[in-house]
Order: structure tokens, then sequence, then C-alpha cells
């Protein structure tokens, strides 16, 4: 049988082929080796065969001795919460994120409340490989037990981060695109907290998703019509567990996911000057917005983990992931669509603009990604042949090799899963950045 694809902080496949109830438990098991005594939480996104492997994955769990809090279908920053609210050891969000509905996966939460660090992730694919379930006897079984609200606590955190008074006298009109996945469970009790008249689509989690789950343009061509007939103020997109968050403007037209960040750093900064922290794949935006605010902006390498690790480090005020997940320290060191929708509506009614008009108040720019297929024996020298090539520019090796020039910058990552090297450019036109990811593919494969 295939491999699932496996990272520090968790694992997804394809269910029947590289993903079956068997391997998540082993998994979960291996994970539960490794961690500190305590409760797991366990919840699931809604796809169709979450409750399949949740059914295995509480089995084994309590097989080793574990007392299991369920709290059925929650998004991925709810269980965050839930972890620390209750005290767990840690936690297991059954979710393929943005994959098709034939995936699903495990995202593994420490007792902090986030995913794993690499460092922990690493412990846990060692266990999961070379070691073997530690079944108790019978009278050690663990139990199960239920959280009938898991949202409520997550609610007030996120509620306490706005203006919730401004907010209501707006009386905005949202469009939330929930597309069956986790988020319409507190989208609509958070949207309704704020006085907003919602329209929800797909808000049944039940993972029969109405169109392809990652929230981009192409994607969410029917939902930006609804928006528009619908005549709301925004709307809001989510992916299935609800980390991300894609805008549409009120005119129908698609914002995307990095302004989602970068609006949100912005309507912080207003209020909370400090440092901020997002990827280095992430549009530069956000680093703008920060030096316009005057305040400390830092880099780390692509991956949630990263970011947060970078965040407690820097003592940021703000962070996140320019593929739509703001993180916001006072609600959850994890990515948060939930943190994004408040935060935008407070914009929206703190300056009294629109989204089109927030958006626009951004620095432009277009990003352009591409991928090179290169065996990884060869990534070395083909980043120091690009390095060499564009000698002009300032390098960073954080992760990959970034290249910055005054405007623009190149990003080439090798994949952990592929044979393939990921070229991500931003700058001022589209034909600008095409360009960078050419340049790089024509330097690399000459190598």
């Amino acid at each position: 049988m295939p491999e699932p694809i496996i990272s520090v902080s968790g694992l997804r496949g394809v269910i029947g082929e590289s993903l079956t109830p068997e391997l998540a438990a082993r998994y979960a098991c291996a994970f539960a080796a490794t961690a500190a005594p305590g409760k797991f939480v366990v919840t699931r996104d809604g796809r169709s065969t979450g409750t399949m492997l949740a059914d295995g994955i509480l089995s084994a769990l309590r097989a080793v001795g574990r007392t299991c809090i369920y709290a059925d279908v929650a998004a991925t920053p709810t269980t965050g919460v839930v972890i620390r609210q209750l005290g767990a050891a840690g936690g297991i969000q059954i979710s393929a994120s943005h994959n098709p509905p034939r995936y699903n996966g495990l995202k593994l939460f420490s007792a902090d409340a986030r995913v794993l660090t690499a460092v922990a992730g690493a412990k846990v694919m060692d266990r999961y490989r070379n070691g073997t379930p530690a079944w108790v006897a019978y009278n050690e079984v663990g139990q199960t037990e239920t959280c009938d609200d898991p949202h409520a606590h997550h609610l007030e955190l996120v509620v306490a981060t706005v203006d919730v008074s401004r907010i209501r006298k707006r009386n905005f009109r949202v469009y939330l695109d929930s597309n069956h996945g986790a988020g319409s469970l507190l989208g609509k009790r958070l949207l309704e907290a704020l006085g907003c008249d919602v329209t929800i689509g797909g808000d049944v989690p039940d993972g029969q998703f109405e169109h392809p789950p990652e929230p981009t343009a192409e994607n969410l061509a029917n939902v930006t019509r609804h928006v528009q007939s619908s005549a709301a103020d925004v709307g809001f997109c989510q992916d299935p567990d609800a980390d991300r968050l894609a805008l549409i403007d009120e005119q129908g037209t698609y914002v995307g996911e990095e302004y989602t960040l970068a609006i949100c750093v912005d309507h912080v900064l207003r209020q909370t000057p400090g440092p901020i922290v997002t990827n280095c794949s992430t549009s530069r935006m956000s680093q703008d917005v920060a030096e316009k605010h005057g305040v400390p902006f830092y880099r780390s390498a692509v991956g949630e983990a990263n970011v947060v690790d970078e965040m407690l480090t820097r003592d940021a005020v703000f962070g996140g992931e320019g593929n739509g997940g703001p993180i916001n320290p006072r609600v959850g060191m994890v990515r948060d669509s939930f943190v994004g929708m408040a935060l935008v509506l407070d914009a929206m009614a703190a300056r009294e603009m629109s989204l089109a008009a927030l958006a626009a108040e951004l620095p432009r720019y277009e990003i352009c990604k591409t991928k090179v297929t290169m065996p990884a024996e060869k990534v070395p020298a083909a980043l120091d042949a690009l390095e060499h090539h564009a000698g002009d520019a300032t390098p960073d090796r954080l992760d990959g090799l970034r290249l910055d020039w005054p405007g623009k910058w190149l990003l080439v990552r090798p994949s952990n899963t592929e044979p393939i090297v990921r070229a991500v450019a931003e700058a001022a036109s589209a034909e600008e950045a095409e360009s960078l990811c050419t340049m790089a593919a024509d330097v690399m494969s000459k190598v």
C-alpha cells in the first residue's frame, strides 16, 4: 500500500489506498506514546469519512490507556481552544484540509494547543515507523467523553478581540461559504453575535463539497456570483477545517487569501503596535504594513508550526500565513478563519470603509507559482547556481532559497514528498513575477 503524505504535524492520504483506519490508529498510538499523560481531544472536519476514522482513532487511543474527549465536528482552531480550555495532553483533528473528498488525514496538536513542532513531530514519525502500540490491560483501558459545545469558548475569545457594538451597528450582510466543511457551526454563531444578516452556502458539515475545497479564485467562481446576487457587504470563504479564509468584496470580486492576513495585520497594528511574523512565501503586503506602522517584521520558514515558533520567540502581536491563515495570540496559536472574519468586519466598521476600499489601500503585488521536476540530489547545486546567477539579489537560506530585490522576491523550495522544486515569485506585475519563475526554472534545468 502506498504511504500517506506525512509531515511533522500529521498526515493525509487517499481513503482506502494510502490511508486506512488501521494506519490512522497506529499513527494515533505513536502520537500518544510520545505525549505527556492526560486526556486527548479528537475532532473532525465534516468529511464523510471522518466518523469512520474517528471510530478507529478513539478505540486505539482508549486501548493504549488514554481517555478521549470527542467533540465531533469542529474547526481546526477550535480544536486548539478546546485542548487549552480542558488542559488536555494533546489532540487530533481529523482533516485533509483543502484536499479533494477522497482524502482525509490527521493534524496533531500538543498540550500547548498548537500544531506539533518539527522536533515533536519527528518523534511521532519515528515511533510510528519503528515502534509498536503499547496496549494496556482490560482494567486500564481509557474512556470516551463528549464535549457538548466545543464552540462556545472559541466564540467568546474571538468576540473579545473586536468592538462588537461597533460592528453590530453596521448590520452587515454577509455571505459565508463553508462548503459543507466544519466552519459553518461556529461561523453562523459568530456572525450572528456580531449582528450580521447571514446567508450560508454549504452549512451542513457533511463533506459534500459544492466546489473544490481550496478557496482559490477559480474554485470560488460561483460563490462570487452568490455574494453579488445576495447584495452582501462581504463574502467569507473557508476551507473544510476552517483555518483558512478567502475574501470576496461587495462587488463580487475575489479579493483572495493573501489580503486576509494583510488587512488583519493593518487593523491590529492600528490598535496594538508590536512585532509581526509571516512565513517566507507570504506576500510582502504584510511586511509593507508593518513597516508603515513602524513595528518589527520577521519571517519564518514555511509551515504553521514554524510561524508559531517565530511568533513566540518574537512575542508577536499577530502573525500568520498568506494562504488566508491569520494567527491571533489572544485567541490561540492556530490559523483561524473566525479571527479573520471578526477582524475584517471590525476594520470595515471602524474605518467606515468597504472591503474593496480596504484592499485598495494595500500595496498591489502579483504572485506566480510554478514547479520544476528535479531529483532531490540535484537540489543543493541548483540552488547554488540560482543564487550565483542572481548576484544582485539579497539571498536567504532560511527555507530553500529566497532572493529579494527592491519590490520583488523569489522563493525556491524543494518538496518534502515529491521530486520537485516549487518556485514562488512576487512582483508589481504578473509578467515580472512570471519572468522570475521562468528564470529560476531555466537556471536550475542546466545543473
